[in-house]
């Protein structure tokens, strides 16, 4: 089988400082998935460079493989704490272990945690129609089960 930190040794030596790891996934088949993602968007040549890297210093001979190099997807779940900070500003979707769905801006990212601005109509004491009200909800990574981007055309 394929050593998946060699992979990842391999894809390393290609990022720029822009570019980071999001996945490197080893299937029982040699079936190898490398997911790279950018802060200024990742490049068909960029995957190609990288791709290149990991096929020519891993042994055809001794092991077939397939190799696949490319970025993570817009409808795909962030992965590492750099997804997050590519996505400050924007919105994104999070799925809470609790249950619970909340759409919002993300508003601040640190080590353990995350904070997510959420916008929403809610009845107000004093008003006869529902009011927009804004909330800011902080969440551990170990507390969510997902967190997205929201895709939307402006």
């Amino acid at each position: 089988m394929i050593d998946k930190e060699k992979v990842i040794k391999l894809v390393e030596e290609k990022l720029d400082e822009n570019m980071f790891l999001v996945e490197v996934l080893v299937s029982k088949n040699n079936v190898i998935n490398v997911f790279v993602d950018s802060f200024d968007g990742i490049t068909i040549e960029k995957c190609i460079e990288i791709s290149r890297n990991v096929e020519h210093n891993l042994d055809r001979e001794a092991e077939d493989f397939e190799l696949q190099v490319s970025s993570p997807g817009l409808t795909e779940g962030f992965k590492v704490k750099q997804q997050y900070i590519k996505y400050k500003g924007r919105e994104v979707e999070v799925d809470a272990k609790t249950g619970e769905h909340f759409t919002g801006v993300l508003k601040e990212v640190g080590d353990d945690e995350f904070a997510l601005e959420v916008s929403k109509r809610e009845k107000v004491e004093g008003h006869k129609k529902k009011q927009w009200v804004v909330r800011e909800y902080k969440f551990n990574y170990n507390d969510i089960n997902s967190a997205k981007a929201v895709i939307t055309f402006k």
